[in-house]
């Protein structure tokens, strides 16, 4: 099944277009165009949110083409609380988030792709990849858990990956929450000082913090090697937590508006059924 790209009037401008760089050092993470408040952010979202439900709805029970939403970003970007914020009115019958950790020994046995696959969604789904398969070329890249000669051929095996996806129905947006180093220094810091935060809180995220220029890099070549017409990548200014959430939750409703699901055809004549007493 071939599948266009969806036409996206909101935030065009957060968006990699093929080939092209990223360029994240020239993103500005606080941008907060078309939003002038939290306050006007908030009612945006209410109703963006229920939108979403609306159109989660019609495809699950159209049942025939499915979501995939890939949300990455450097850790305390936020990705799980966009997702709590932009699905908060979605039925859980009809959307799954996926968190992938440290490969099993299980996955590790199996080509590097074989653990997301198979929580791709089924027809009528949407699922939310919570990190992903990209950190098989970021992590990885980066630790240098794998040679060059590995991780390099990857990006061809995503982009195939995707493709096929996206002819078998299944819509690929890709999402990378973008904050700056202060702002990341600032959330961790919040992560000590709140009792209510401190679960979050993972010494290998100052690890990481330490190879920040490292992660950006591999991240500019991830977005310039990846982000095809049919699944792109969408850089969104994610320093201010409201803004974030209506850039994310706006881009969904603009891609499940062009996919335009619908309830299916019955053919039942309702006046002429009669339930017995």
């Amino acid at each position: 099944m071939e599948v266009e790209a969806p036409l996206v009037p909101h935030f065009a401008q957060f968006r990699v277009e093929p080939g092209d760089a990223a360029s994240l050092d020239e993103r500005d993470t606080g941008d907060t165009a078309r939003t002038e408040s939290r306050d006007e952010a908030l009612e945006e979202i209410a109703e963006l949110q229920e939108r979403i439900a609306e159109l989660q709805e019609r495809l699950y029970a159209e049942e025939e083409r499915a979501l995939l939403v890939v949300l990455q970003g450097i850790d305390a970007a936020g990705k799980d609380s966009s997702v709590k914020h932009t699905f908060r009115e979605a039925n859980p019958q009809g959307c799954r988030v996926y968190s992938f950790r440290e490969p099993t020994s299980e996955e590790s046995a199996h080509d590097f792709l074989w653990r997301y696959h198979q929580d791709t969604p089924p027809k009528g789904m949407i699922h939310v990849f919570n990190r992903s398969h990209y950190e098989d070329v970021l992590v990885v890249r980066v630790l240098g858990l794998q040679p060059r000669s590995i991780w390099r051929k990857r990006y061809d095996h995503i982009n195939d990956f995707e493709r096929m996806l996206t002819d078998e129905g299944t819509r690929v947006v890709k999402i990378y929450l973008h904050i700056s180093r202060d702002e990341q220094k600032q959330r961790l810091q919040e992560r000590l000082d709140e009792a209510d935060k401190r679960w979050k809180w993972d010494s290998r995220d100052l690890e990481a913090r330490e190879r920040w220029d490292d992660y950006m890099e591999a991240y500019e070549e991830v977005m310039q090697k990846t982000s095809p017409a049919h699944a792109p990548w969408w850089v969104v200014p994610a320093n201010r937590k409201w803004y974030r959430d209506v850039c994310v939750a706006q881009i969904l409703v603009d891609l499940l508006e062009d996919m335009a699901p619908d309830y299916p055809k019955v053919t039942i004549e309702p006046e002429k059924v009669k339930i017995p007493d």
